[in-house]
């Protein structure tokens, strides 16, 4: 996972983030469904020819990964290392991740600053001591309120049990240090209406503010009932709650504390990217707690749904879980980075199929888009000797085909770029993709080929070249959601020695037509989505 942030100086990076993940298992794909999302929204702003800046990482301390390295008979950093470089970091590599940096919290880097800004916000004031008994879950590692409780059934029955995680709560009681979290209420409801895209989808906006009205409490930002976590500066028989050490990574990552010309050229996020079962973290505690700091809040927090298999949330602990390999070796990692953003509306709950990815991979990728870069490599080796051929009889059907890529480069750059609504995005680029297709059929240069006069020579180059150039066009629009396939197709074009690399194509620039050099060669490569072999029983 190479360094990717642009070169560029002088100015605020856009800076993106996943939340940070417990290492309490292997990654499943939820996890790879938000931090692909990141990576598509962080390359397309890259080749928007913006500084950016991508930050993935895990969360390694709290009362679950203990219980989780104990059952293992380990000690919580050796199973933390293990998960991180054995399961965590090389997913992100076969995904294709190009994330900037990868925060781990059991780096000093990190827990050096946490205890520095748990100490401020003591100093100011922000932070007392008291003592606190209620329901607590540790899957969540958070307490929660009596009425969000469900009823047990069966083996949990005369137990009340976690809404998210299904299992039964236990009661703790221990003296804490607290968060004036209550005195922020008026703040924040204050910042949701002068900046109402700060929570997104509406839906979550919703939800956060019908909480934050109702009241906040203080917030318990310490536990005395076991030691794996940072230690509370003043006090060393507390550590600082899991959640208050966690959210800080979006700052310690980017200097805060050690670099400052790098924190303010960074800091704060543009992008939040989270689960909507960890919103209420990051738009309540996280904006108080800057708040309370005095630092700028992040630009917005993206809530994504739940991936569901058979109407269950998709987790390890709901025995859904699929890995991400078992996909990528049936369908290839590009086909896998775009099926969950072309098929569910990011910020919503989707479901996953083997036969939908079947169906769609088939329809668009193979049919709509693989066949299409099949058929103009081989046309112009055919007609033309692989030489990429100049358009001198440009008509009608081809100011049709500039239109419709100018509206879809406007209409992806919005909705991928602006709104996160990576769905309409991709789905803008295989509308046109579907107009080339058909532009095709009606043209039929197979049968103008059979014209020898100079004006059918003309007439086939002229289809030929159009093609090839919506195809330049879309390998630059698909190339942040499929690197691989895009770079295949941007080789089999000849464009690099003319154009340059793929990644230094600038999204607004992809309309501009008549990029590719004339006398380019154009080679018929691999097929970019081969058939699907049979699945394995």
């Amino acid at each position: 996972m190479a360094a990717t942030g642009s070169e560029q100086t002088g100015s605020k990076a856009f800076y993106v983030s996943t939340p940070i993940y417990y290492v309490n298992d292997a990654p499943h794909l939820g996890h790879a469904y938000t931090t692909v999302a990141g990576d598509v929204l962080s390359r397309w702003h890259r080749q928007r020819g913006e500084k950016v800046w991508y930050l993935t990482g895990t969360d390694e301390h709290g009362q679950k990964i203990m219980r989780t390295a104990e059952a293992n008979g380990v000690s919580p950093q050796e199973w933390c290392d293990r998960l991180v470089e054995e399961a965590w970091k090389p997913l992100w590599e076969h995904l294709d991740i190009a994330n900037d940096d990868f925060i781990r919290t059991t780096e000093q880097r990190h827990t050096d600053r946490v205890r520095e800004f748990v100490q401020d916000l003591y100093d100011r004031g922000e932070i007392y001591q008291g003592g606190y008994e209620g329901p607590y879950c540790v899957g969540c590692e958070e307490y929660k309120t009596t009425g969000e409780l469900l009823d047990g059934e069966g083996d949990f029955a005369g137990q009340k049990l976690c809404p998210i995680h299904k299992k039964p709560v236990e009661m703790l009681k221990e003296e804490n240090y607290f968060f004036k979290l209550s005195e922020y209420g008026p703040k924040l409801l204050e910042h949701y209406e002068a900046n109402p895209g700060f929570i997104q989808p509406e839906s979550a906006r919703n939800e956060v503010v019908n909480f934050v009205r109702q009241g906040l409490e203080d917030l318990s930002i310490s536990r005395s009932t076991f030691d794996w976590g940072v230690k509370v500066p003043w006090d060393d028989k507390h550590v600082i709650y899991v959640w208050i050490d966690a959210l800080l990574n979006y700052a310690t990552a980017v200097g805060y504390g050690t670099d400052q010309a790098r924190f303010e050229g960074t800091f704060p996020a543009d992008v939040h990217l989270v689960g909507k079962d960890i919103l209420r973290f990051h738009a309540v505690i996280w904006p108080a707690m800057l708040m309370a700091n005095g630092l700028p809040l992040p630009g917005r927090i993206a809530a994504n749904g739940w991936l569901m298999v058979g109407g269950e949330k998709m987790s390890k602990s709901n025995l859904t879980g699929i890995s991400p390999q078992q996909l990528t070796e049936h369908f290839g990692v590009d086909a896998y980075r775009w099926y969950f953003l072309r098929a569910i509306a990011f910020g919503q709950d989707g479901s996953f199929s083997w036969e939908d990815f079947t169906a769609r991979y088939t329809s668009e990728l193979a049919n709509d888009y693989g066949n299409l870069a099949s058929r103009v490599a081989a046309m112009i080796g055919k007609y033309f000797g692989g030489e990429l051929p100049e358009a001198t009889a440009h008509g009608e059907a081809e100011d049709a085909i500039v239109a419709g890529l100018e509206k879809a480069v406007a209409t992806a750059d919005e909705r991928i770029g602006e709104e996160l609504d990576f769905s309409g995005g991709i789905a803008a680029v295989f509308e046109f993709i579907k107009q080339v297709n058909g532009y095709l059929t009606e043209q039929e240069p197979w049968k103008v080929a059979k014209d020898k006069s100079d004006e059918g020579q003309a007439r086939l180059a002229t289809i030929l070249r159009t093609a090839a150039e919506a195809l330049r066009a879309c390998a630059v629009l698909l190339n942040p959601v499929m690197p691989e396939s895009s770079q295949k197709l941007w080789e089999s074009l000849g464009a690099e020695p003319h154009l340059g690399p793929l990644a230094e194509q600038r999204v607004p620039d992809a309309a501009k037509w008549n990029q590719l050099a004339t006398g380019s060669t154009v080679t018929k490569g691999a097929v970019l989505f081969p058939r699907l072999p049979e699945p394995k029983e």
